[in-house]
This record gives C-alpha cells, structure tokens and sequence, in this order.
C-alpha cells in the first residue's frame, strides 16, 4: 500500500507541474497539456480505487480504515497514509507518536541562549497529509475548530496553531487506534 500511496503523491506533484505550466504557456500551447492533465485525474482515480480494493481486502487494514474515518477531517486517503507510512500508530505513546510524525515541538537551548520550539524532522508524507486534513477538520470539527480559534486569538501564528492541532490529533488517533474506540465529539 505504501508503494500505491507513493505513486499518488507523484502523480499529484506532476499533475501542479503541468497545471502551473498551463498558467504560463501561451493558449496555442495550452492543448498540448490538457490531455495530459485527463491522463493524469485518471491514473490518480485508479490508484485511488486500487487502495480502497486493498484496505477492503484486509481485515486489519478495514478496521484500522474504520476507526480512523470516523473522525470528521480524515478521509480516505489520509487514512491510506496513515496505515501505510504509520503502521506503529496504536502501538507506542503519544509522546512518541507525535515525535515519528514530525509536529513535536523541539526545544532549541543551549546554555543561556533560549531559541524557538520548532518542529523537525518525522515523516514528512504523514505530516504533509494530516496538514491537510487538518485543513478540512478546522473547517468539520468541532474539536479541532476551537482548539484552532483558541490558539490563533492568543497570539499563535496561524500555521503554529495548525500544526499544534495536527499534535493533537495525532495524540487523538494514536489513543484511538490502542484503544480500538471509534471518534466521539465531546459534548458539551
């Protein structure tokens, strides 16, 4: 599956290639790029379908799939990503967790000088799809909506209070996935 979700990630690079070459190109040109535009939304869509095909055929994968999906941001594809490139999520701390994807925040001191938390290092495919997902759950989730507004009104830098949503629901998904329970939106 991480080969399928590789290749998608390709395929969507290539395809802004050519998208932003259609910007810029003469419209007597613009032609010659469309077609390969159609070819690729139509790879991607069988890759898209080979990698639901696959998670419907394992029965780990399907309830991995399940239990992730029922948090309003994650998708399919997000999801694919995760069990792909994450397979230890559920099996380690959230501490841990949030390190291996990269949106732990680091500190850097040394001696008297005092520098900014920053996040490094972790897997970036993982990271680079729970941003975007994150994108759609500020939007869908009530949670995360407000964890978003709370931290962008006391000062945060949006894409800070972005990616420490993204912590937090790594943190989220980690407890979910050990503990086998699906989403459930606090009421309050």
């Amino acid at each position: 599956m991480s080969d399928l979700v590789a290749r998608r990630n390709q395929l969507l690079v290539m395809q802004t290639m050519e998208k932003n070459r259609l910007q810029i190109l003469p419209k007597e040109l613009a032609m010659t790029i469309k077609p390969i535009l159609t070819a690729f939304k139509n790879q991607i869509n069988k890759i898209e379908n080979k990698i639901v095909k696959l998670i419907e055929s394992c029965p780990e994968y399907q309830a991995k799939n399940h239990l992730l999906q029922s948090m309003k941001g994650i998708g399919k594809i997000a999801a694919a990503s995760i069990i792909s490139n994450l397979p230890e999520l559920g099996y380690m701390t959230n501490k841990q967790a949030s390190a291996l994807v990269g949106v732990a925040p680091i500190n850097r001191e040394s001696g008297r000088f005092k520098g900014l938390r920053k996040i490094q290092g972790g897997r970036h495919q993982v990271r680079t799809v729970l941003y975007m997902a994150m994108m759609s759950a500020i939007q869908s989730n009530p949670v995360f909506k407000g964890q978003y507004q709370k931290l962008v009104s006391a000062g945060k830098p949006k894409k800070v209070a972005l990616i420490a949503c993204v912590r937090k629901m790594i943190v989220i998904l980690n407890s979910m996935l050990r503990e086998g329970v699906m989403w459930e939106a606090p009421t309050a």
